[in-house]
């Protein structure tokens, strides 16, 4: 089989997982991120809100990790973490204590010392402000995504290849800014994304060992989906959902 016959295949296959997808049939009635306290969709606190936890969505269940989000951000005892002005004010056991009495961080002192220096990024650079972030940007997901990229250590675990596309997806579904160059951002290669990209015969069980795996999913999602109707992200949701409930479903 050449190469176009081979990627009109896949590409056959992708569009029955995602019309699969709308019509319900993958499940995903509720995603992890839906767990949130729907607040003002332009609002400095809604942006907040879907990105700090978010630094923390590594090796763990999505789902829990958000239901805890909104536990934490309900309880008006931890609310502040939310805040980054007022996390810089708390010692490391306070801020510990409070993130981890709903387990949104599951350890006592990474996960928070990464929650902090996120803040400590926002507040000193941003003036607390997500929104400041992107309008810095004027909202160009490249401009964005670059200037991270550039200054890992102030983004931690944000700015990793698997949690920086998916949260710049977030972004772009949790809000109600108009973001120029939405096809930067990739297909957020998670486990099921490799799972699903397996499946389908885009990576093969050596290459899914190796530990650029996630890179080479990405590019090869790049290069199959280029000039179609598709974004890379528009896939990440039907994959998930195929991989997570077993591919039970057939295409």
């Amino acid at each position: 089989m050449s190469f176009n016959e081979e990627r009109n295949d896949i590409l056959n296959k992708v569009k029955k997982l995602v019309d699969l997808y709308k019509a319900g049939a993958l499940g995903g009635e509720k995603m992890p991120e839906d767990s949130n306290p729907h607040l003002a969709r332009s609002s400095n606190e809604n942006l907040l809100y879907f990105t700090l936890p978010m630094a923390l969505n590594y090796q763990r269940n999505s789902y829990k990790l958000w239901e805890a989000a909104l536990k934490t951000w309900e309880d008006d005892t931890t609310k502040a973490v939310f805040f980054p002005d007022k996390v810089l004010q708390m010692s490391d056991e306070e801020l510990s204590e409070k993130l981890t009495k709903h387990k949104v961080a599951l350890q006592p002192n990474k996960q928070p010392s990464i929650w902090r220096k996120l803040c400590q990024t926002f507040q000193k650079d941003f003036e607390g402000s997500v929104k400041n972030f992107f309008e810095r940007f004027d909202f160009d997901i490249k401009l964005a995504k670059e200037y991270i990229m550039k200054n890992k250590k102030d983004f931690p675990y944000l700015s990793g290849t698997k949690i920086l596309n998916y949260w710049l997806y977030v972004m772009t579904q949790q809000s109600e800014f108009s973001y120029k160059n939405r096809s930067e951002i990739s297909v957020a290669p998670d486990t099921h994304v490799l799972q699903a990209s397996l499946k389908l015969g885009v990576l093969t069980v050596d290459e899914m060992k190796r530990s650029n795996a996630r890179n080479i999913v990405s590019q090869r999602w790049e290069e199959i989906l280029k000039g179609t109707e598709f974004e890379p992200i528009d896939i990440h949701t039907p994959f998930w959902l195929w991989s997570r409930n077993g591919f039970e479903v057939e295409i």
